[in-house]
């Protein structure tokens, strides 16, 4: 293959990892990819064609896989997880900014997203650069938020209750008795890059520790705002053998539901992490 190359993606979020066979990394290429997840949050890869082996294979180069509770599984491989639409649902996964598994205790490292079956068109996913936003607030809301922790649940997306059990992707969840929540640092301090990032998400923090959900209700809207704003993002567009690999702890993403009556099939492999501070 030709000479590995790390291209940014836009100047705020991402980049495309060309050059590179992920079935057969170099220790060299390994740790360009490395450094290029360190340094971007959220890495592409075009022209793959990963077998379900192969993409679990990779996961394993980074960590243990940390299986999802509550998607539905591959039946062959429980290491993937299946981010599925079908053509009649109106419902997709993962449709509002979040990131993955911050609802627990030990969140996860990264999730690393392969395309099987693509709609013509749309279905792009949208990343947000948590590491620019919160530079980019003022020294006054940083020192707000130094001390704060926030408390993050799965119920309000999985349990009983639940957005996905109250939609027409009801019949493909499980675990909605293993609903909980953790509580972690607004404000983290990267384990892999030691840079400061927003630790926040809508889909899973409920409110501040100490404080009520009403009294973190305007703090959190405003910092969930600021976030997304178009100088912090990249959009992604899908095509076969695309893979995406992003950090759980340093982005946010959201799955664009704009390709109702086509199926989009997606294999997604989480990778546990370690504790925040």
């Amino acid at each position: 293959m030709a000479t590995p190359v790390v291209r940014k993606l836009t100047a705020g979020c991402g980049a495309e990892v060309l050059g590179v066979d992920l079935t057969r990394l170099s220790n060299s290429e390994m740790e360009l990819v490395r450094q290029a997840y360190v340094d971007h949050g959220v890495i592409f890869f075009r022209d793959q064609n990963l077998t379900p082996e192969q993409h679990i294979a990779f996961a394993r180069r980074w960590g243990e896989i940390d299986i999802n509770k509550f998607f539905p599984a591959n039946g062959q491989y429980p290491e993937i997880a299946e981010v599925r639409k079908e053509k009649d649902q109106k419902t997709n996964i993962g449709g509002g900014w979040h990131t993955d598994h911050s609802y627990d205790p030990t969140p996860a490292m990264g999730s690393i997203l392969v395309a099987r079956e693509l709609p013509a068109e749309g279905g792009d996913t949208l990343f947000s650069n948590m590491y620019a936003a919160y530079d980019a607030l003022s020294e006054g809301l940083k020192q707000t938020l130094a001390n704060l922790k926030s408390v993050h649940s799965n119920a309000l997306a999985f349990g009983a209750a639940g957005f996905y059990k109250n939609s027409d992707q009801a019949g493909g969840f499980k675990g909605e008795s293993l609903v909980g929540e953790a509580a972690h640092p607004v404000v983290i301090t990267h384990p892999l890059s030691g840079r400061k990032a927003l630790y926040v998400n809508p889909a899973f923090t409920t409110h501040f520790e100490g404080w009520t959900p009403l009294e973190s209700r305007p703090l959190l809207d405003l910092l969930y705002a600021h976030a997304v704003r178009p100088e912090f993002t990249c959009r992604f567009q899908w095509r076969d053998g695309s893979v995406a690999f992003w950090d759980n702890r340093a982005t946010w993403h959201y799955a664009v539901n704009d390709y109702h009556g086509e199926r989009r099939l997606l294999h997604r492999i989480t990778i546990g992490g370690c504790a925040l501070n």
